[in-house]
């Protein structure tokens, strides 16, 4: 682990204990690999930030904005922000806690276009069992 997010790293267990309402409605439609069978991580820490949300194969950063970042000093800090993790490699999402609340479907819809297709045996079919296959090979 990177020496910031070391430093970093206490500071994120306490933030997935306080969850705001719209980063506990878009987790529960993001854990558990529910979206595009990718894995997400709340309040992951990425350098000296901790970010809402990762999903650390595709590189992608979800962050929800609340009211306090809409003052300009806040909007300068979040594209700051955003410029210093796309320089480590990262694609950030920004969305609004409005956007959660009331759009969840078109949300989810942008975040998975951002993510590699699901990996796994869904193209291929599955493997004969039975008296029916013993028969085949014979």
């Amino acid at each position: 682990m990177r020496e910031q997010e070391w430093r970093s790293a206490p500071h994120a267990k306490p933030l997935r204990r306080t969850l705001t309402t719209a980063e506990t409605i878009l987790w529960a439609r993001l854990k558990g690999q529910k979206l595009c069978g990718q894995k997400f991580r709340r309040q992951h820490p990425i350098d000296d930030f901790i970010s809402d949300f990762a999903c650390i194969p595709a590189r992608l950063v979800i962050e929800i904005d609340g009211s306090a970042h809409g003052s300009a000093d806040a909007v300068e800090r979040d594209a700051s922000r955003t410029r210093k993790l796309m320089e480590l490699g990262w694609h950030v999402l920004r969305f609004s806690n409005d956007d959660i609340l009331n759009r969840t479907d078109e949300v989810l819809k942008a975040i998975a276009l951002r993510l590699p297709p699901p990996t796994g045996s869904a193209g291929h079919l599955p493997r004969k069992r039975g008296r029916s296959a013993q028969s085949e090979q014979e």
